[in-house]
């Protein structure tokens, strides 16, 4: 179900219309990793100072090292850990957009639904980033007490989060709240586990620039999935 839903979500990307908001996402997701980037290297100058010095890259300049090369090279390392809180972000703005043409190619007599209100969709993405953020601060100290444990913990911890807003988002389109609630208690499993295959690649750095938008159609392809295991049922 999870790989079949995947491979479904890859093909599309030759269909102008997925692919236009694939490239849209990849900007976008640039532009995020960027901003996490720079508020990054804002913490770090305000903790330590402007005098701070890192490994490889020297002294941090703020917009100096946000620019250069060395900090390009930084930033992709540290996309490994900032793309999950991009990701979680990126839905409100795309999910709509990639279900819609998922939805058009695969499934053309479903029934039309109305766009969820933009306010809403910020709303929960507000509440899942703010969770997500708070959940890997408190596991830095499982990564600090297990760190041979530490990569694991991280994809299966985060894996759990982004899978239940990406679900959560897809099914609401066609259940409602309680509805997609609902479902995403009857598939818990199904759920954490296509949330860790897409954890995984957030890790690797360029990789993980498509897997926000491929996710979201993934998920949207799993939502169907699931409403068919349940209508057979």
């Amino acid at each position: 179900m999870i790989l079949s839903s995947f491979f479904k979500a890859v093909a599309q990307m030759g269909d102008p219309r997925f692919r236009r908001v694939l490239f849209l996402g990849i900007g976008l997701t640039i532009a995020l990793l960027v901003g996490f980037y720079a508020l990054f290297l804002t913490i770090m100058n305000e903790s330590v100072g402007e005098g701070l010095t890192l490994p490889i890259v020297g002294e941090v300049t703020w917009i100096g090292d946000l620019l250069g090369w060395g900090s390009l090279f930084l930033m992709l390392f540290l996309s490994t850990f900032l793309m999950v809180p991009v990701a979680s972000a990126i839905t409100s703005l795309f999910l709509d957009e990639v279900a819609s043409a998922v939805e058009a190619k695969h499934y053309p007599t479903l029934p039309t639904v109305k766009p969820t209100p933009m306010y809403e969709t910020i709303r929960d993405t507000i509440n899942f980033l703010g969770l997500l953020i708070g959940a890997n601060v408190v596991a830095i100290l499982l990564y600090i007490m297990l760190p041979f444990a530490a990569i694991f913990i991280f994809w299966a911890l985060n894996g759990f989060l982004l899978g239940r807003e990406y679900f959560q988002i897809a099914a609401m389109r066609r259940l409602g709240r309680a509805g997609a609630k609902q479902a995403r208690k009857e598939h818990f499993g199904t759920i954490w586990l296509a949330g860790c295959l897409m954890a995984l690649p957030l890790t690797v750095p360029l990789l993980n620039l498509f897997i926000p938008i491929l996710g979201a159609a993934t998920f949207t392809h799993l939502f169907h999935a699931t409403q068919r295991v349940r209508s057979s049922g």
